[in-house]
């Protein structure tokens, strides 16, 4: 029955996802979009050494190619990617505008926004490394196997740390930006009692009485309506900002995000 009443929470371009924006090179050639981060070659070479390139610019903060190459290893800490294959470069680029127009948005709305405490962070790397599928079968629970998960994935414990405390602030800010004053109705429950949970047990099955599931239908429908508040409201973000996606290989699906 719990099984039945599951609902995949998606929220596009967090899915949760959610690792810093940019690093402090980036920050750095802020005010240079079209760069391309090198360093001055060796006597008797022949030429320059690009170590890192600016693929996008979102409100004057660049993305770099290697900000797409970390957004792509860290993706195997998602749970909602398990069974999705390996995160594409163009996916990454989307998910990494959305997020750094949401930690704009936010540090324009607080800039004292309260960063998670280091038990919340500690608390949900726990519960990655004991229920992760890629961490169950590489058995993460242990120190040694968390090490040698970590190896594998070119992912160093720090890194994995400030991508769930971002994580935890880009979700507390949702749940407390659109989840307030939504209330849902007795009946909304009721339909979803009759027209979604019923359906899905066979003849001759008892499905459980409205009362016992109702708390969890309500659950199931405040986060279907902050999904959907959401989502237009990154949609209307995306259309407000100033994004500049300067990879022709990634310019076309970056357009289509914006769409």
């Amino acid at each position: 029955m719990e099984q039945r009443l599951l609902i995949r929470i998606s929220i596009p371009a967090l899915a949760c996802f959610l690792a810093p924006v940019a690093s402090a090179g980036a920050q750095a050639k802020s005010l240079f979009p079209n760069a391309q981060l090198a360093q001055a070659a060796a006597p008797g070479a022949p030429g320059p050494v690009v170590l890192d390139r600016v693929v996008a610019v979102v409100n004057r903060h660049v993305i770099l190619a290697s900000d797409l190459d970390d957004e792509i290893r860290l993706s195997v800490l998602d749970p909602n990617n398990v069974g999705e294959g390996v995160l594409t470069r163009p996916h990454a680029l989307e998910q990494l505008i959305s997020r750094t127009l949401i930690e704009q948005q936010i540090r324009q709305e607080d800039e004292q926004a309260a960063q998670p405490a280091q038990a919340e962070v500690d608390a949900r790397l726990a519960e990655i490394r004991k229920e992760l599928p890629a961490c169950v079968r590489n058995n993460c629970a242990t120190g040694e196997g968390w090490k040698a998960f970590l190896a594998a994935h070119g992912l160093a414990l720090e890194r994995v740390e400030a991508y769930l405390r971002y994580r935890l602030e880009i979700l507390a800010f949702i749940e407390q930006r659109f989840r307030q004053g939504i209330q849902i109705s007795s009946q909304e429950i009721a339909t979803y009692y009759n027209n979604t949970l019923l359906p899905q047990y066979a003849a001759g099955e008892t499905p459980p009485p409205l009362e016992k599931v109702s708390p969890r239908i309500q659950e199931i429908l405040l986060q279907q309506r902050v999904n959907a508040l959401f989502d237009d409201w990154l949609t209307n973000l995306r259309k407000q900002g100033d994004v500049e996606v300067l990879d022709p290989a990634l310019e076309s699906q970056a357009a289509k995000g914006s769409e």
